[in-house]
């Protein structure tokens, strides 16, 4: 195959998987939703970056046109935190490979830049407005992260020029991209299910809820439900429970007012999910009995 035509495969297989990644991440089928504008600023970015004069400056274009489309997509969606901006960021930085295949030369090398430089940025601008409150630090962060993207899309042709061909540099990142995303989701399991605990001892959800909510493979079935979509859409709003709690801290008094009416909104909604899914199971055990007497008749 042709230099353009790996990258294009390697562009397809990579967005496949962080399809399954965000899936299993937020139990969320609506990609399309989700994915409309990381696919549309990245692609933007990539045009730009295609038709530009930026001979001896394509890595430096490259982190920074990619990095200001993951800021852009930032401060265009629904609030998130680190790992889900890495997943976008990711994205983004795929979307914009597309227009540079057209050059005809250095695909693989144009895929393990931007998809590299479009992990670290969402990374880093979603950190920023995750834990930080104030918007001076928020912006030194956000500086900072551009200066990594910018690196990051420097070190394919480094390696490069080490003997490492470009496939194989391709390859290394649209591997070790989904691997850190699938490890920050296992990584934060703790901090969710310690925050879901909170939640139990309040009473919103059943103790039994806790782990089967929390637990990254758990989460995926039923959990014990008469409904395993109604379990999905309790899980998603019990992460969101976990997120917004997360969100509050470090805020200033005046948002964390503001996050605790959103988070009591989401307590009502999953206490009456719970209770529904409980009537829904009495009687379904009720009628158990009865169905059996029917057939001994």
């Amino acid at each position: 195959m042709t230099d353009s035509v790996t990258a294009l495969v390697l562009i397809a297989s990579f967005l496949l998987v962080m399809a399954a990644l965000h899936f299993f991440k937020t139990l969320d089928g609506d990609l399309l939703h989700a994915w409309r504008t990381p696919l549309v600023a990245g692609f933007v970015a990539g045009v730009v970056l295609r038709l530009a004069p930026v001979a001896g400056w394509h890595e430096l274009a490259t982190g920074v046109l990619v990095a200001a489309a993951v800021l852009y997509v930032r401060l265009n969606g629904r609030e998130s935190e680190p790992v889900d901006g890495m997943l976008l960021g990711a994205v983004t930085g795929a979307a914009a490979v597309l227009p540079l295949l057209l050059r005809g030369r250095d695909g693989c090398l144009a895929v393990a830049e931007c998809v590299a430089a479009g992990a670290v940025a969402g990374y880093g601008v979603t950190f920023a407005a995750f834990h930080v409150a104030d918007r001076s630090k928020q912006f030194v962060i956000d500086a900072i992260t551009f200066a990594a993207a910018i690196g990051i899309a420097f070190a394919p042709r480094a390696i490069a020029r080490t003997g490492v061909s470009a496939r194989d540099v391709a390859l290394i990142a649209v591997v070790a991209v989904p691997l850190l995303v699938l490890a920050a989701v296992f990584n934060q399991w703790p901090e969710i299910r310690a925050e879901l605990r909170h939640e139990a001892s309040l009473g919103f959800i059943d103790d039994a809820d806790v782990r089967r909510t929390a637990h990254p493979l758990l989460r995926l079935g039923g959990g014990g439900w008469s409904d395993r979509r109604a379990h999905r859409e309790f899980v998603r709003v019990a992460n969101e429970i976990a997120l917004r709690k997360r969100q509050q801290r470090n805020r200033s008094e005046e948002m964390a007012r503001l996050y605790q009416l959103e988070i009591i909104k989401l307590r009502m909604r999953i206490r009456d999910m719970s209770r529904i899914d409980r009537i829904a199971r009495s009687g379904h055990e009720e009628e158990q009995p009865s169905d059996t007497m029917a057939r001994s008749k």
